[in-house]
């Protein structure tokens, strides 16, 4: 089975021809939010609908419970010190595990407003938490608790975790999903899925420049997905795109060209890095977790 299909030359360089794409776990109802602990040599990642969160164990290579009831965790990824971040749908917020195993709420309201349902996550280097919110987990009781919007819009979120206060980045977005910044942090990427719920809606990502001070301006498409919706990403230390579609992982050079893709037998949501090189591709697609060894490192807080 031919498991890439090369557009460009460049992206040969990223493919070693004896590693196949395997498949580590299945029996998901939708696995998104993988995540990486070198630390522990294990991943954790989502099965929204299942309200669950799993952990595989890089070493015997199992699959085990790590928290149940999740609160329809969705989006994962860890701080400058290595805790948990996480996404949750159920209960709306945005929560950080610490090394107690005790959570800390960061953020579930805008001006007494709930959140929609903070779906994915990433940490500055300056300690500010990033994070989308489009309405998955309040549009059924499938992924969450079905109930309308109280803020009226899909924001995408800088929270200073220090002063606690929470800022709108961006706020013409249909859906915003997946979000990653640049290696040197001066571009911030995030996918539109509003697709996902009308043909003619975007599905896009989008590229930003982001000042010292922290605004984002100079907003442009950088990429369309097709076919299939951007959902989460991951980008590696050359600012190469690693992007979930609807038939793998689609790879996109800074300058946005599309270099390759890994094509996948199910629809994939979500990326990460990991391995003791991290340059191990983990890839949560519908019910299943793969992973692939690619010939490039991904950035280490992603």
């Amino acid at each position: 089975m031919t498991y890439y299909e090369v557009l460009d030359d460049r992206f040969q360089d990223f493919i070693i021809s004896l590693c196949r794409l395997e498949k580590l776990h299945t029996g998901m109802r939708w696995a998104e939010g993988p995540v990486y602990f070198a630390d522990g040599r294990f991943l954790l990642f989502s099965d929204i609908p299942n309200n669950r969160m799993l952990k595989w164990d890089e070493v015997t290579e199992t699959v085990s419970v790590f928290r149940h009831p999740s609160n329809f965790s969705n989006g994962n990824t860890r701080d400058r010190q290595g805790r948990l971040v996480s996404c949750e749908h159920g209960q709306r917020r945005v929560t950080r595990t610490e090394y107690d195993g005790s959570i800390t709420i960061l953020a579930d309201r805008l001006e007494g407003k709930r959140l929609n349902s903070p779906n994915d996550v990433v940490v500055k280097s300056d300690d500010t938490v990033w994070f989308t919110d489009p309405p998955y987990g309040i549009l059924s009781n499938y992924e969450g608790y079905k109930a309308p919007s109280e803020i009226g819009a899909c924001n995408v979120y800088c929270l200073d975790p220090k002063s606690g206060a929470l800022t709108v980045a961006a706020g013409d977005f249909d859906k915003p999903n997946g979000l990653a910044f640049s290696p040197d942090e001066g571009r911030l990427y995030i996918a539109d899925s509003g697709r996902s719920h009308g043909r003619d809606k975007p599905h896009h990502i989008r590229c930003f420049d982001v000042g010292e001070d922290g605004r984002l301006s100079n907003g442009y498409i950088f990429a369309e997905i097709d076919p299939g919706i951007p959902d989460g990403f991951r980008i590696d230390v050359d600012g190469n795109l690693w992007v979930s579609a609807g038939d793998g992982v689609h790879c996109f050079a800074s300058d946005g060209t599309l270099l390759g893709k890994i094509l996948v037998p199910e629809t994939v949501a979500n990326v990460c890095f990991g391995g003791p090189h991290r340059n191990r591709l983990f890839i949560a697609a519908s019910s299943s977790l793969y992973a692939v060894y690619l010939n490039t490192t991904g950035l280490q807080f992603c």
